[in-house]
């Protein structure tokens, strides 16, 4: 997989800017999620970003990998929270059954949806029997670019829903809210917890 130009130049020279903004809070779904595994589980996530999630998982005595596929956002997060992330982009997780839970928030949107199911099925391999996985997807009717250039998946809340389960997930949660990308755009989203059986 290769990541979309555009979008990778983007979040390249706005690190700086993602490095400010989204480090005042961590994400409002971040704690529920935390809750359902036990202390000092291995937590992965995915697409970390500024690192403000990967910080609140570390905070909370989980042992956690943060990634991220764009060098700028890794360097920001290790600048920043000092979390020891890694660079690594979803196509290249290879781990098997090495974790107890998968964070991705708001970074599987730019998988382009093609591609998706088969970054799923890495997911589902990286995690031990009874793992958890939470994403969360900006909702429409297919792939595209929102305002800023960057692509996104787009995709309809039932078809996440059945790749997921394609996969062998078994999903736990769900949770479609109005909300506002860095666009300036509203839109529906899913937030969505699984479980490998």
């Amino acid at each position: 997989m290769s990541i979309d130009p555009a979008t990778y130049e983007f979040y390249q020279s706005q690190a700086p800017h993602f490095s400010l903004s989204t480090a005042v809070s961590h994400s409002r779904h971040l704690d529920a999620f935390l809750d359902r595994l036990r202390p000092g589980s291995d937590v992965l996530e995915l697409g970390c970003g500024a690192g403000r999630d990967a910080a609140r998982i570390a905070e909370r005595g989980f042992d956690l990998d943060a990634t991220d596929g764009i060098p700028a956002l890794v360097a920001k997060a290790n600048e920043r929270h000092d979390i020891g992330a890694r660079l690594m982009r979803f196509d290249q997780l290879d781990a098997r059954q090495a974790y107890d839970a998968v964070w991705a928030h708001a970074c599987l949107l730019h998988c382009p949806r093609a591609e998706l199911p088969a970054v799923l099925e890495r997911i589902f391999n990286a995690l031990r029997p009874g793992g958890f996985h939470y994403a969360s997807f900006k909702l429409g009717y297919g792939e595209g670019r929102d305002l800023l250039g960057r692509l996104h998946n787009f995709p309809e809340a039932r078809w996440v829903r059945q790749t997921y389960r394609d996969t062998g997930f078994r999903q736990i949660d769900e949770e479609i809210f109005a909300g506002k990308g860095s666009d300036g755009t509203q839109r529906d989203w899913i937030a969505i917890t699984v479980r490998r059986p």
